[in-house]
């Protein structure tokens, strides 16, 4: 059924606190006169929140208060009243013990500033990986209107004439350093070149893959997912943005408009296009959760599975950023989707046309950073979920990031019960291990680590990179970052931690993968699994207050996306008490 845009003039929400001469809107009206705002902009216009997740502890946010400036300028020029609010920003860069474990708590705090402050709709101003995901959850539990701006990707990466990745390069160069191919002075040398802008990763990184969820779910203007951080028409977005979200208020246009299940499917399919980072499938899951979509992963791998990789990009492919914008950009891949029947053109988008409409002109630049589908870098891109009895629930797999030859393998498990005892053994030459071995990390989960971490890329052995292999099977209840690869096997659930199979495997054990047929085997006796996993025991020395034992407390397995229980199907009415 087509959008019916709401008739205008009509009173806003706002206006519960602004509109009229008694005590309690004179009490809300007169303290924000202060700031010197003149009395005619509390005439019923549309107050406009933006929520801004700049952090001087957020590098990928570290320009956001530029940005936040022309959304205000948009605002401003489509006769609205923008009002900018700081919300909580999770950094992936130095929260610890991991991000993940502070994106519901940031989701609830966006939630309740949007519930319990005069705003009429939002312009969510993110970046960073989980600043994208919380915003986005919290948003669809307040069901105000709201749009994304993001804040770009950094400039391409150089060293030596050679393209650094931020985040993948990371990766190489510290494998490099323990196979003895890298010294440490060059790897310093490199640390500068990795970063050398404004933005997020310039890779297909969680955070870029965020930004291009948003956009593929028609949550962002049609663009938005791929303009560098620095430049020009980042911020034109960004006013355009501005402009945009006044007309969505008087339209009343929200997130349950436009967050449905062909959007979600949508999402998925382009997150296989793209290449994308494994976290869009707990952050996709638990966003559906919000609006009570029924989206699961049965159907990831569903959506995915005949969806080739096209975009050329690091960690699966050769360039950056930077390249996929002048390509082209996101709305390049999407009707290249859309062309071959793989997109639901029809979805709508925050500009209140379809997706289809909005992707109409594209046109690709460059054919090598963005190839045609008989050129995939894959032809089976999408995420993989794999079943059996080490993973009833599922755990995923990025095939566009893996190694051909160990897709079907059989393997003598060496097991880590947690990431210290890895860390503890995994440089020490007398360790049991060859490339044949299956890596297996138990423990950094939902509720192991807690937060499940990105430790599931565990990096390999010195000796065994020694003989030049770059790649092994690793398994895990963690998460990788979107920026990583390899053969790696993640959000395996029920993770260990709550007495998942996971937590029965031992040093020696054979682990079969199967990725084609979509299986994972742990070969030992139904009976022998049983008897293992009635001898375990939950961790020791659990947090006991505080918002650690409630993360403990209420979170959800990563098959579900990893949200608080209470908070499924949380959207509800965005007006609070008066209490003056």
């Amino acid at each position: 059924m087509a959008f019916q845009k709401a008739q205008w003039p009509r009173k806003l929400r706002s206006q519960e606190w602004y509109g009229g001469t008694s005590r309690d809107t004179i009490y809300h009206r007169g303290w924000l006169k202060n700031q010197g705002y003149p009395h005619d902009l509390f005439d019923g216009r549309p107050v406009i929140g933006i929520l801004n997740t700049w952090s001087d502890l957020t590098p990928c946010n570290g320009h956001l208060r530029e940005l936040a400036e022309k959304v205000k300028a948009g605002v401003w020029e489509a006769g609205g009243f923008p009002l900018e609010v700081p919300v909580f920003s999770a950094s992936e860069n130095t929260f610890r013990p991991t991000a993940m474990m502070y994106r519901n708590l940031a989701a609830m705090a966006v939630e309740e500033v949007m519930r319990g402050q005069p705003i009429d709709g939002a312009v969510l101003l993110v970046g960073c990986d989980k600043t994208t995901p919380s915003l986005l959850m919290g948003a669809a539990s307040t069901d105000i209107p709201s749009i994304v701006v993001t804040g770009g990707p950094m400039l391409n990466g150089w060293f030596r004439g050679e393209r650094v990745g931020s985040g993948t390069a990371l990766w190489q160069m510290s494998e490099a350093i323990k196979a003895g191919e890298m010294s440490q002075e060059d790897f310093l040398e490199a640390e500068q070149a990795m970063s050398r802008s404004s933005g997020t990763c310039n890779t297909m990184g969680t955070a870029s893959t965020m930004a291009s969820m948003a956009e593929a779910l028609g949550m962002a203007l049609s663009g938005n997912a791929a303009i560098p951080a620095v430049d020009s028409r980042r911020r034109v977005m960004a006013q355009l943005t501005g402009r945009r979200i006044v007309d969505m208020v008087k339209d009343d246009l929200k997130p349950s408009d436009i967050l449905t299940r062909e959007a979600f499917e949508n999402a998925i399919m382009t997150n296989g296009a793209i290449g994308g980072s494994t976290n869009a499938v707990v952050h996709l899951l638990a966003l559906a959760g919000r609006v009570g979509v029924d989206v699961g992963l049965d159907d990831w791998d569903r959506l995915g599975r005949d969806i080739p990789t096209i975009v050329n990009l690091m960690p699966s492919g050769k360039y950056l950023m930077e390249e996929f914008f002048y390509a082209g950009g996101l709305p390049v891949v999407l009707k290249s989707l859309l062309d071959g029947q793989k997109l639901h053109g029809d979805a709508l988008t925050v500009s209140g046309r379809t997706m289809g409409a909005e992707i109409a002109g594209a046109r690709n630049w460059n054919e090598d950073v963005i190839r045609p589908v008989d050129r995939a870098l894959t032809n089976q891109g999408g995420i993989a979920v794999l079943k059996g009895n080490l993973a009833p629930n599922g755990c995923v797999l990025k095939p566009s990031a893996a190694s051909p030859h160990l897709m079907v393998h059989t393997g003598r498990a060496v097991v880590f019960e947690d990431i210290d005892d890895y860390k503890a053994k995994i440089g020490d030459e007398v360790l049991d291990i060859d490339e044949t071995c299956v890596m297996v990390l138990k423990n950094c989960g939902p509720k192991g680590y807690p937060g499940m971490a990105e430790v599931g890329n565990m990096g390999l052995p010195p000796k065994v990179l020694r003989k030049g292999i770059k790649d092994m099977v690793r398994i895990s209840d963690a998460r990788m970052s979107g920026t990583a690869y390899g053969t790696v096997i993640l959000h395996t659930s029920p993770e260990a931690a709550v007495g998942g199979p996971l937590a029965a495997v031992r040093n020696g054990d054979m682990i079969s993968i199967d990725v084609p047929n979509r299986t994972i085997h742990l070969d030992v006796p139904d009976t022998e699994i049983a008897a293992r996993l009635a001898d375990w025991t939950p961790l020791p020395d659990q947090p006991q207050s505080g918002y650690a034992r409630m993360f403990l407390d209420h979170v959800d397995q990563a098959h579900t996306g990893a949200d608080f229980d209470f908070l499924k199907g949380s959207r509800g009415s965005a007006v609070g008490k008066d209490s003056h």
